[in-house]
């Protein structure tokens, strides 16, 4: 394999930025430059260290940092490789390149809103799979159109997995796999929803199931979340007054963005109102796998006695986020055929060779054991980063240490200048979600920030500049 000359790589050891940053600096200009065009391969992690006389575990560092922001892609087997597609905002940062200089970097600290860590993902396992799969002639031959429910033997063991550890109740006939969790929600909303509905949805929630059901044309009503999930007694005033409601959204076990969990009592009262009045509980599980010190709770929909649900679950932050595989569960036959029918149209069926792939990872240990490592390495950043907010954040946020998932919610003791704090972290190299992703009432009470993906040191030097900079941005009262 066709490999670059050396990197032209400056170190200075003088400075107080890690070295490892400064070779990914390094690195991402010779690709914004087009010195290092698309589809390059890079030199193997051994011999840039045998080059720069550093220890491999920088070279590696700087390499998972890279390839975390999307700068490089990894090839099983082959190599690491400049991305097709290069990071947002890559281009413009090029043109400026030479205005800016220094003054403009490219984004390098990524709060994201709870992405897992892909570098751990079981890729090259996986890879491996797909590829004997598809070489396996005899199979080959006999693919044509499968059920556009997905693999029949996939959704049984996504089933046999819902019932043992969710406690689900649920067999292969009641599921269908999509491509994501959104493609779930949006197969549920077009079937269930019409014109002028209305669906309750928590405020703060998530943006992005919002659009799906006003898309469908449903209109939404907002409900407010408080430290034990969404406050179930605001649903009755509304019930009492419309007569359309169709449905609620809610993701109970770990709130979306707050990270709060429904408690039992508000899960028993929710249940009670939805049969009564006949509305359907959407409930989004988008993380379920990763808790750390309790037992989760069982979904709602494991409630025997729930009459109108559907259960939406995603295989994205278990395995890596480009796998593009949900599913959902319902009791609702005719919901379901509707369904069927819907994601006939527009997909016919998923990747069918992909969930074959992902259904030998369940069978043979792979993805149990990965969410055993996975889980390890989470709970370790959520240490660190409750260290790091402990330390740097106590006069301006409070936040609850979540118990499982991969973000934490901060909700601030001050107001905020939020166009200041926005410019100057983007000065700074340094990206966190906006509080308008999560109401519609412009209350900008908080941020969710993301510590699966990150790096330790990133996290606290991410920290350490907000903290900087949210002293700055604070408004007087």
């Amino acid at each position: 394999m066709l490999r670059p000359w050396n990197l032209t790589i400056d170190i200075d050891r003088s400075s107080s930025k890690a070295i490892y940053i400064q070779i990914a600096d390094n690195i991402a200009a010779d690709i914004q430059s087009g010195r290092l065009p698309k589809g390059t391969a890079l030199p193997s992690s051994r011999s840039l260290a045998a080059q720069l006389k550093l220890n491999r575990n920088t070279v590696i560092d700087a390499i998972q940092l890279l390839l975390s922001e999307g700068w490089l892609v990894s090839q099983a087997r082959r190599g690491i490789f400049v991305a097709a597609q290069l990071p947002y905002g890559s281009n413009l940062y090029v043109a400026q390149k030479i205005e800016l200089s220094d003054h403009q970097p490219p984004t390098r600290i990524i709060f994201d809103d709870g992405n897992p860590d892909s570098k751990i993902a079981p890729v090259e396992q996986l890879g491996r799979a797909y590829r004997q799969i598809f070489k396996r002639s005899a199979r080959w031959k006999m693919m044509g159109y499968a059920d556009p429910r997905g693999h029949l033997d996939f959704r049984e063991e996504i089933a046999n997995m819902l019932n043992i550890e969710r406690n689900m109740h649920i067999d292969k006939n009641k599921l269908c796999i999509s491509r994501g969790s959104q493609m779930a929600m949006y197969l549920v909303a077009q079937c269930l929803l019409q014109h002028d509905d209305y669906i309750f949805v928590e405020s703060p929630g998530y943006h992005s199931a919002w659009k799906i059901f006003e898309k469908a044309g449903a209109k939404l009503i907002p409900i407010p979340v408080d430290t034990d999930g969404l406050i179930v007694e605001e649903l009755l005033p509304h019930l009492l007054k419309k007569s359309n409601i169709k449905a609620l959204y809610l993701t109970p076990h770990r709130q979306y963005p707050t990270t709060v969990t429904l408690s039992k009592e508000r899960r028993s009262q929710l249940i009670a109102l939805s049969n009564q009045y006949n509305f359907t509980i959407i409930e989004d599980d988008y993380d379920y796998e990763f808790h750390f010190e309790q037992v989760p709770y069982y979904p709602l929909a494991s409630q025997q006695e729930l009459i109108n649900t559907v259960y939406i679950g995603t295989l994205s932050k278990v395995v890596a986020p480009a796998l593009r595989i949900g599913y959902l569960a319902t009791r609702n036959e005719h919901l379901l055929q509707q369904i069927t029918e819907l994601r006939y149209i527009i997909d016919i069926q998923g990747d069918n060779i992909m969930e074959q792939a992902v259904l030998e990872l369940i069978q043979d240990g792979t993805i149990r054991r990965h969410i055993r490592k996975a889980t390890q390495l989470y709970k370790r950043k959520r240490d660190f980063m409750i260290a790091q907010l402990d330390k740097h954040l106590q006069d301006h946020v409070n936040y609850i240490s979540p118990q499982g998932g991969l973000a934490v919610w901060l909700s601030f003791k001050h107001q905020i200048d939020w166009a200041f704090l926005f410019q100057k972290l983007k000065e700074r190299s340094v990206h966190i979600p906006h509080p308008e992703n999560y109401s519609r009432e412009n209350v900008f009470g908080g941020i969710r920030l993301g510590y699966g993906s990150l790096l330790e040191e990133l996290i606290e030097e991410g920290i350490v500049i907000l903290a900087e900079l949210l002293e700055q941005a604070k408004l007087s009262s």
